[in-house]
């Protein structure tokens, strides 16, 4: 048995088993986000609330009829926001639909096209959220002095993106968020871009604490297969990289060891 000893996933205060965050946009109904995501064994689920609703529009089915927050841990998020008074907001709408939680994702986005995060209205969202109490966790660039900064203001954790939202891409940044995770003092979640089970791994492998996607399990053609497979990605990853992989050379060296070789 390895001797190594994972420190635990914590977030505001609140220890997790799962390092493995799922949205719960763009499935063909409630009850196939129900099942992905309980084969997922995330235990963290994030919400569009301006998207989404979980109670501010009675009448119409209420996601947290099939994702209790008895059971999980609902993280409100601002996408579909494009200034730092639309994050602010909708972060505000949350924390009273959800009784005072604090818990939220901030993202800003820049354009319809890209996706990729505004950082100054990020910035700015995250200095009024902070101040209010919240408990920030950022969608933000690849950038590590912007990733840095957000950390010394208070964010609760950077999620840098590793790809375009929804691209599938995978980790098109290893060396920008090798230098992020080298200098981070809160946790660091790849957030966006992870499109198969490999590149989650690969996200852990680099040593993020944790990995947030939705598009990856939702677009598959088995979405609750692909839950599970994202499962046990992370798992692996999360192993692979506490027991340190071995060098990389540039010529072949023998399995076996040379000396007593029979002539």
């Amino acid at each position: 048995m390895s001797a190594i000893i994972d420190k635990p996933f914590t977030l505001a205060g609140r220890t997790y088993e799962s390092r493995l965050l799922v949205g719960t946009g763009k499935y063909k109904d409630l009850e196939e986000t129900r099942l992905a995501i309980e084969a997922s064994g995330a235990e963290i689920v994030t919400v569009a609330v301006r998207r989404t609703n979980i109670g501010q529009n009675p009448g119409e089915p209420n996601l947290l009829d099939v994702i209790s927050p008895d059971k999980y841990t609902i993280l409100p998020n601002t996408a579909g926001c494009f200034n730092a008074e639309e994050a602010v907001r909708t972060c505000r709408l949350a924390r009273e639909l959800l009784d005072g939680h604090t818990l939220v994702k901030l993202e800003v986005l820049a354009d319809q096209k890209t996706l990729f995060p505004n950082v100054i209205e990020t910035i700015k969202a995250a200095e009024v959220l902070v101040k209010e109490g919240f408990d920030v966790m950022v969608y933000t660039s690849d950038d590590p002095i912007i990733a840095r900064q957000l950390a010394e203001m208070g964010c609760i954790a950077v999620m840098p993106l590793a790809g375009l939202i929804g691209t599938g891409l995978g980790i098109c940044n290893p060396y920008n968020l090798r230098i992020i995770l080298e200098e981070a003092t809160v946790p660091v979640l790849v957030d966006a871009g992870v499109g198969t089970a490999s590149d989650a791994t690969i996200a852990m492998e680099l040593g993020c604490e944790a990995v947030l996607m939705n598009s990856a399990i939702a677009h598959a053609q088995d979405p609750i297969l692909m839950g599970a497979a994202m499962k046990h990605a992370i798992i692996a990853g999360r192993m692979a990289y506490l027991a340190g992989r071995m060098p990389k050379k540039l010529y072949a060296s023998a399995s076996s060891p040379l000396d007593g070789l029979i002539k």
